[in-house]
C-alpha cells in the first residue's frame, strides 16, 4: 500500500473506531510503528485527527473530512480502474505530466517498473512514491498547499511554461460538454492550465460523478481535451457521454 493511500485508510479506520493505538494501527496495516507515527504526525498537521499518548483520536470539533480527504476516500475502486486504463497509454521513454489529484495518485503502481520515464508533477505525494532508478521525477516547485501536499502558484506556472511534454494526465472538479473543465478553487486553475499548454496530448481522468457538472471557475474548453477516461458507472447513463464524443473526444470507460 502506498503511503498516501495508507494515510487515507488510517483516517477511515480511526473515524470508524473513534480512537486507535499506534500498536493497533501497526498490526492492522502491516507496517512498523515508526512508520505509523510518521503518518500520524502528517495527518495531525492536516487537522484530520489528534494524536494522544500512544495513539490517535477523533475529537469533537476536529474536521475529519475536509475537501481533499473526502475526495480521496470517494470512488476509490473506480479511480483505480481509471488509473489502470490511463497507464496503458504511457510508453517507456515517455515524458509526461501527472497532475495532482485523487485519481492520478493511483497511477503510481503502474509506473514503477517502466523504463526511461520522465514524470513532471506538482504533487509531493506522487513524487515521493515514484522511487525508481528508471524514472526521472521533476517537481514543479511553487507554493505548498498543505491540505493535499500540492504545489501551485507563480513558480510552478513559470517552470511548466519552459517544458514541452508528450502527455498530460489532468484531474478536474467538473467536466461539461458545453462549459468544459471547471474547478471550485481558483488558486489551482493557472497551474492546471500551464500543464495543458505544456503537453501535446491531454488525457482527462474523471470519475462519473464529475461528468455533466459545472464548478465556479473555468479551467479549459472541452476541445482542449483529447481523451477522457471515466468509470463504467457512466455507461449506466450513456447519454451523458455522447455529447463528449460529439465534440471529437475519445471517451474511454474503465
Amino acid at each position: 500500500m502506498l503511503a498516501a493511500e495508507r494515510k487515507i485508510r488510517i483516517v477511515e479506520f480511526v473515524k470508524e473506531n473513534r480512537a486507535a493505538s499506534v500498536a493497533l494501527l501497526s498490526r492492522h496495516f502491516g507496517v512498523h510503528e515508526v512508520t505509523i507515527r510518521r503518518d500520524l504526525v502528517e495527518i495531525e498537521q492536516e487537522g484530520l485527527l489528534r494524536r494522544t499518548h500512544g495513539g490517535v483520536i477523533v475529537e469533537q470539533g476536529v474536521s475529519i473530512e475536509p475537501p481533499f480527504m473526502e475526495r480521496s476516500t470517494n470512488e476509490v475502486d473506480q479511480k483505480k480502474r481509471i488509473a489502470r486504463k490511463a497507464a496503458e497509454m504511457i510508453e517507456d521513454g515517455d515524458c509526461i505530466i501527472l497532475d495532482s489529484g485523487t485519481t492520478t495518485v493511483h497511477l503510481i503502481p503502474h509506473l514503477l517498473h517502466r523504463s526511461n520515464l520522465t514524470v513532471v508533477t506538482n504533487d509531493i505525494n506522487i513524487a515521493a512514491e515514484l522511487r525508481s532508478p528508471d524514472i526521472k521525477v521533476i517537481v514543479t516547485g511553487g507554493e505548498l498547499f498543505h491540505e493535499g501536499f500540492v504545489l501551485n502558484g507563480m513558480y510552478a506556472d513559470r517552470m511548466l511554461g519552459t517544458m514541452r511534454l508528450q502527455k498530460a494526465f489532468i484531474g478536474t472538479w467538473a467536466v461539461h460538454p458545453v462549459y468544459g473543465l471547471t474547478y471550485q478553487d481558483s488558486f489551482v486553475v493557472p497551474t492546471k492550465q500551464a500543464m495543458i499548454r505544456a503537453a501535446q496530448q491531454i488525457i482527462l481522468l474523471a470519475d462519473h460523478s464529475k461528468i455533466g457538472k459545472v464548478a465556479l471557475h473555468a479551467l479549459a474548453p472541452i476541445h482542449d481535451i483529447h481523451t477522457m477516461i471515466t468509470g463504467t458507472e457512466a455507461d449506466e447513463a450513456e447519454s451523458c457521454l455522447a455529447p463528449f464524443r460529439s465534440c471529437g473526444i475519445h471517451v474511454v470507460t474503465a
